[in-house]
C-alpha cells in the first residue's frame, strides 16, 4: 500500500475544522457506520462503496484503532465495487426474450409492461452471477495539520471520496492550492505584488506527484 510504503500519486485537499476532545471514537464511528458492507442480495447492485482497511480490502471493522491510527495519521481507503453489463449484448438479449415471449402468446407485439419486466428480471439474472470490478483508493488523514492524501488524480475518484468523507465524519474536503502554506503572511503578499504569473490550480488538476 502507497501510504504505508513506497511512493504513490496523490491528491491533497484540507479540513478547515477543529476536532472534538472525542475525535477518535468520533471518527471510529463515521468509518465504522460507512464501512464497506456486501449487499444483501447479489441481484440489482450496479455498484457499492464504503470504507476498508489499508492493510486488506477485505478488513471492513475499524474497532482497533491500532490499525487505522498512526499518530498524527488516520489511515483507510474506500473501495468501490462496480458492475458493468455490456449494453449491446444486453439489448440483443433482451430483443430475443421478447420475441420467444410473442412466439409464446402467439402475437406479434410484446408490451411495454412485459419488455421492462423482461428486462429486469435478464439484469437481475446477470447481475446475480457477475463478479464486480474492485477499486481501492488510500486515504491519509493528518489530524494535526488538517491535511487529507487521496490516493488518486482522478476527479471522478476523488469526488467520490469527498462524498463519502462528508458522509462520514461531517467535514468537507477543500482542494489543497500551492498558495495555502502562504495564506496571510507577508510572503504572499509580496508574491501577489510583484506580478509574477502563478499557477493556482490545485493539485488535483496538477501534474502527479510522489507523496
Amino acid at each position: 500500500m502507497g501510504l504505508l510504503k513506497g511512493a504513490m500519486t496523490v491528491s491533497r485537499f484540507r479540513v478547515n475544522a477543529d476536532l472534538p476532545d472525542d475525535f477518535r471514537e468520533r471518527i471510529r464511528e463515521g468509518l465504522q457506520n460507512h464501512a464497506f458492507r456486501e449487499p444483501v442480495t447479489r441481484v440489482g447492485q450496479e455498484e457499492v462503496q464504503g470504507w476498508v482497511e489499508v492493510h486488506n480490502l477485505l478488513d471492513m471493522s475499524f474497532e482497533d484503532l491500532n490499525r487505522w491510527l498512526y499518530p498524527p495519521w488516520a489511515l483507510f481507503a474506500l473501495r468501490v465495487d462496480k458492475k458493468r453489463i455490456p449494453a449491446n449484448l444486453l439489448k440483443a438479449t433482451h430483443e430475443k426474450r421478447c420475441q420467444e415471449w410473442c412466439e409464446e402468446k402467439g402475437t406479434d407485439q410484446c408490451p411495454a409492461s412485459v419488455r421492462t419486466r423482461l428486462k429486469d428480471a435478464l439484469k437481475d439474472e446477470w447481475f446475480a452471477r457477475t463478479l464486480p470490478a474492485v477499486s481501492v483508493t488510500e486515504v491519509g488523514w493528518n489530524l494535526t495539520e488538517g491535511v487529507v492524501l487521496v490516493g488518486s488524480h482522478s476527479a471522478q475518484v476523488c469526488e467520490k471520496v469527498r462524498k463519502r468523507f462528508h458522509h462520514s465524519f461531517g467535514y468537507n474536503l477543500i482542494p489543497f492550492s500551492p498558495l495555502d502554506p502562504l495564506a496571510g503572511s507577508q510572503s504572499l503578499e509580496a508574491l501577489l505584488g510583484s506580478g509574477v504569473g502563478l499557477d493556482l490550480r490545485s493539485d488535483r488538476n496538477s501534474r502527479g506527484g510522489e507523496a
